[in-house]
């Protein structure tokens, strides 16, 4: 986004937390900010804003719905588990070279994997031109040969990645608003072009989260079009992480992979082999 375009972050004390607590608000210094905190905690609000607590700068599309989370101290780690649970692609793909993520956010894993997952190029498409507002504020590098963060639908970006001349090892799709899972990805169709766009040994992760019915609807589409070569991890937020692999002959080495999963964790920090546990199980249970 041109820098002449970016919307003013306007930083208020917090009407929510203790003195020195902050609310960020793309919102101009001459608003009526009155006005505008009473629509935050009425839920009228419709823009993401930010609290900043003193020690983590969350995300929010509502007050009761907190998108992402940085610690002020170090920005580039995972503070919510569904995100440090996304990242068990590592798994099954160590070394991808193409990462297309759906759905900005916060930043946090374009940021992870920006430092963590080798010299691979990562591409973020965010719908929401004032989540990219935000970057700056949550620390995302500039772009650059390796990170490319573009305002756009991300199943268009899905069906344009499959032209590319490598294609995507990774898709990441953590794409909700303020309502829940995006519409333009709440399709068959849409999974259908997620599979035809990956390398052959693609993997999708997908963050699943709002009303169970709906959840259990993606998972029954992702399911049918990977012909069930799927894992899940149910997390205690109440989201579930998907995996999807393209390769025909997927069949997991559980004790390579926990191998695999010592060695990630003593390079991120990021418990690997209890995700590598929780997935081998729910391979063992068809995904109950």
């Amino acid at each position: 986004m041109p820098a002449a375009e970016t919307p003013n972050v306007l930083v208020l004390p917090s009407p929510f937390f203790s003195d020195g607590d902050t609310i960020r608000l793309l919102e101009p210094a001459d608003c009526d900010t009155r006005a505008v905190l009473g629509q935050v905690v009425s839920g009228a609000y419709d823009k993401p804003f930010i609290i900043d607590d003193g020690t983590t700068r969350s995300l929010h599309f509502s007050l009761s719905l907190i998108q992402s989370t940085m610690s002020l101290k170090d920005p580039f780690a995972l503070e919510l588990d569904y995100t440090q649970a996304m990242m068990s692609f590592l798994l099954f793909l160590p070394k991808p070279r193409n990462i297309l993520m759906l759905g900005l956010g916060g930043g946090s894993l374009a940021k992870f994997c920006y430092r963590n997952v080798g010299s691979a190029c990562i591409t973020v498409v965010e719908i929401d031109p004032r989540v990219i507002a935000f970057r700056d504020q949550f620390e995302l590098p500039p772009d650059d040969e390796r990170l490319q963060v573009r305002e756009g639908d991300g199943a268009d970006a899905v069906i344009e990645s499959g032209g590319w001349s490598e294609r995507p090892d990774v898709i990441v799709m953590d794409a909700f608003d303020r309502h829940g899972i995006s519409g333009s990805v709440n399709s068959r169709y849409f999974y259908q072009t997620v599979h035809d766009a990956l390398a052959g040994r693609g993997v999708m992760v997908a963050n699943l989260a709002g009303e169970r019915l709906d959840r259990a609807a993606h998972l029954a589409m992702i399911a049918e079009v990977f012909d069930d070569r799927v894992l899940t991890m149910s997390l205690a937020d109440g989201n579930d992480i998907v995996l999807a692999i393209r390769a025909p002959g997927f069949a997991p080495r559980w004790r390579e992979i926990g191998n695999q999963a010592k060695a990630l964790r003593q390079r991120t920090g990021l418990d690997f082999p209890k995700f590598a546990e929780r997935l081998e199980r729910s391979r063992r249970l068809r995904y109950a």
